[in-house]
């Protein structure tokens, strides 16, 4: 028996080569003992999940057939109805042991199945990260259960069925440690961070293929192996891509709005390890547009969420809307918000988040009109200015910032929605406006320093 793992696939969406070489890869290396397995976040975000409201996610799950699914926290960007509409579309099995609505579980999914192959029987059970009511605002109504408890139901129903190996499908992050611990599970097919991972916890083996459909695994159970493919090296489905081109040139999103003459590199390594260009381009244009919008009195910062930005080619040359889309792909606006200085400091400590979603050095903010200095030996932010100035506990500033970060609790907690005092435009409309009249020539200016790693 032999899985195939795909997780996280998002912005690939816009890529028809890509999206065309997943597909490929996987009919190459399927065969009649082989499962397709999904592990969330395999509909959005992206500027083609935008345009389509996730429908072209519909064209790759018929091409790759997969057996079975669970979801991501970004499967619900477009609604619970549009989110049961593409549930109940396509091919594959979807499970979730803890996704609730209105006191029955989401769309009419099992907690858990069993599937055949090649003789085998493997128990599946889906799990999605808890705080994804917190994080997402269509799946605010949501109801989502405590995962290690709910594993353990299905585990045991498993078991009981005298399956050959039980697989967890789980987007719950780095939760899947625990989940290792806490369960008697063979294998768990991880998402949700955005890093490979093969190891082995507890006597189980994890697996996370990484995000943006760059790399699938293949698990053999039997071998208790893993062995892993690259998406750029795969045969291409044409088809399926042609598909994609078609969507991406309905979309109409190829208005030029600046160019970029030295390239701007969209990597994880600048998303979540400190200052660079990606990270400051954003940041300036929401300040920029909130002291357009309110002025400069009192002080305003500008801040962006590491994990608000996607990974992807580097924005150069002629840059278009669809390119900005790409970089900040949700339908949610910019906000501005008012703090204290004392809870202005106390956002800037969360920049960090040693111990939260995500590995343990990532850096999480990306500022504008701010210094920054964390020693991560102390834990401890030893320097922290606006405009050059030390910041004063007693007085007022403004944060321009994504509305998301005012109603989740998995980052920067000290916001919240009290906090709020304005909502802008779409954050990608606020970055195209921003280049066509500023410019993209973001720099690295020491604004955040990071020592003692």
């Amino acid at each position: 028996m032999r899985l195939l793992h795909y997780s996280d696939i998002e912005n690939a969406h816009d890529d028809p080569e890509r999206i065309g070489r997943i597909a490929g890869l996987v009919a190459e290396r399927r065969g009649a003992d082989t499962l397709v397995c999904g592990t969330g976040d395999n509909v959005a975000p992206g500027v083609l999940p935008l345009a389509t409201r996730g429908g072209q996610a519909l064209d790759f799950f018929e091409a790759v057939s997969p057996a079975v699914e669970t979801f991501g926290n970004h499967d619900f960007d477009f609604g619970l109805d549009r989110t049961r509409e593409l549930v109940a579309a396509s091919p594959q099995q979807w499970l979730t042991a803890n996704i609730y609505s209105e006191g029955d579980r989401f769309a009419g999914c099992r907690p858990w199945a069993i599937h055949e192959a090649d003789g085998d029987r493997v128990g599946f059970f889906g799990l999605t990260d808890p705080t994804t009511p917190s994080g997402n605002e269509n799946a605010q109504s949501l109801s989502l259960t405590d995962p290690i408890e709910e594993a353990r139901r299905a585990v045991d129903a498993l078991r009981d069925r005298d399956v050959d190996h039980v697989v967890a499908l789980s987007h719950l992050g780095r939760a899947d440690e625990r989940l290792a611990a806490a369960c008697d599970i063979d294998v768990i097919l991880g998402g949700h961070v955005h890093s490979e991972r093969i190891e082995r916890t507890a006597g189980t083996l994890l697996t996370r293929p990484g995000a943006g459909g760059k790399v699938v695994l293949e698990i053999d159970l039997a071998a208790d192996e893993v062995t892993r493919h690259t998406v750029a090296e795969a045969p291409l489905d044409a088809d399926l891509a042609a598909t994609y081109r078609d969507r991406l040139e309905r979309a109409g999103l190829d208005e030029v709005v600046g160019r970029v003459d030295e390239p701007i590199r969209r990597t994880e390594g600048e998303a979540f390890r400190g200052e660079s260009r990606v990270g400051n381009f954003v940041a300036d244009a929401y300040r920029w547009a909130a002291q357009r919008e309110l002025g400069a009195d009192p002080p305003v910062v500008g801040l962006q969420n590491s994990g608000g930005i996607r990974t992807g080619a580097p924005l150069a040359g002629e840059v278009t809307v669809a390119d900005l889309v790409s970089l900040v792909p949700f339908e949610e606006s910019m906000a501005v918000a008012e703090l204290s200085g004392t809870e202005l400091v106390d956002l800037f400590r969360e920049g960090a988040e040693t111990t939260g979603f995500g590995q343990s050095d990532w850096w999480h903010a990306h500022v504008s009109g701010a210094r920054l200095v964390y020693d991560y030996s102390e834990d401890e932010l030893v320097e922290a200015r606006v405009d050059g100035e030390p910041i004063d506990p007693e007085a007022t500033y403004r944060l321009a910032t994504s509305e998301f970060l005012l109603h989740t609790d998995a980052e920067f907690p000290t916001l919240t929605e009290r906090n709020a005092i304005r909502r802008l435009d779409i954050q990608y409309e606020i970055l195209a406006e921003y280049a066509r009249e500023v410019g993209i020539a973001p720099e690295l200016e020491g604004r955040i320093v990071r020592t003692g790693l």
